[in-house]
C-alpha cells in the first residue's frame, strides 16, 4: 500500500512537473515551431532575437491584462497602460507604423518589427497558433518571405504564449543584444 502511493505521488510530481515545463518554454517552442516549418518549406531558421521576445512578452501581457483589441482595434493595438505609447491597429492598416516601432521604442533593437497574432480562448500552444497562421495567407506569407514579404531577409524573431493569445515579432535587422 505504501509503494503504491510513493509510486502514484512520484507520478503525479513527474506529470504536473513536466506539464508546467511545457507551460513556460511554449513560447521557445513557438519560436522553434515557425523555424522548423521554414526549414521544411526550404528557408532558412530566423535567430531568436532577445529584444523582440521582449516586446512579444510586453504585447502579450498587454493583450490579456488591458485588452486594447476593442471596436475597431485589432490583435496589434497596445493600450495606454504601459511604458510604450497606446496604438489602435485597424484593418486598413493606417496606423501601422505605431506597431512597426514598437521594438525600438520599447528595446535597443534597431529597426521595425512586424507582428503576427493569434487568441484562442484560456489556452493556445506553438502547433496551434501556426495552424491559425497557415490558414491565413497574409499571416502565412509573413512566415514564409511571400507576396508583398517576399523581399524581406527574417533576421531577429521574438515570440511569447501568453492566456490564449499567441504573437511573433520577426524584423530585417540583426538584434546584437545577447
Amino acid at each position: 500500500m505504501i509503494k503504491t502511493q510513493l509510486l502514484l505521488t512520484i507520478l503525479a510530481v513527474f506529470f504536473f512537473s513536466n506539464c508546467e515545463k511545457e507551460k513556460t518554454n511554449d513560447a521557445g517552442s513557438l519560436s522553434e515551431v515557425i523555424n522548423a516549418y521554414r526549414v521544411e518549406k526550404g528557408l532558412s531558421e530566423i535567430s531568436i532575437s532577445t529584444s523582440l521576445t521582449t516586446v512579444a512578452e510586453a504585447h502579450v501581457k498587454d493583450l490579456v491584462e488591458n485588452q486594447p483589441n476593442g471596436g475597431n482595434c485589432n490583435l496589434h493595438s497596445w493600450s495606454d497602460n504601459g511604458d510604450w505609447s497606446a496604438c489602435c491597429y485597424t484593418s486598413d492598416h493606417a496606423q501601422a507604423q505605431c506597431m512597426w516601432n514598437k521594438p525600438s521604442e520599447l528595446t535597443s533593437y534597431k529597426g521595425n518589427g512586424y507582428e503576427i497574432s493569434a487568441w484562442s480562448g484560456d489556452s493556445i500552444t506553438a502547433n496551434q497558433a501556426l495552424t491559425m497562421w497557415q490558414g491565413s495567407e497574409g499571416h502565412h506569407n509573413v512566415i514564409l518571405n511571400k507576396d508583398i514579404w517576399a523581399n524581406s531577409e527574417w533576421n531577429a524573431i521574438g515570440s511569447a504564449i501568453y492566456k490564449g493569445y499567441a504573437v511573433v515579432w520577426f524584423g530585417k535587422e540583426i538584434d546584437t543584444k545577447k
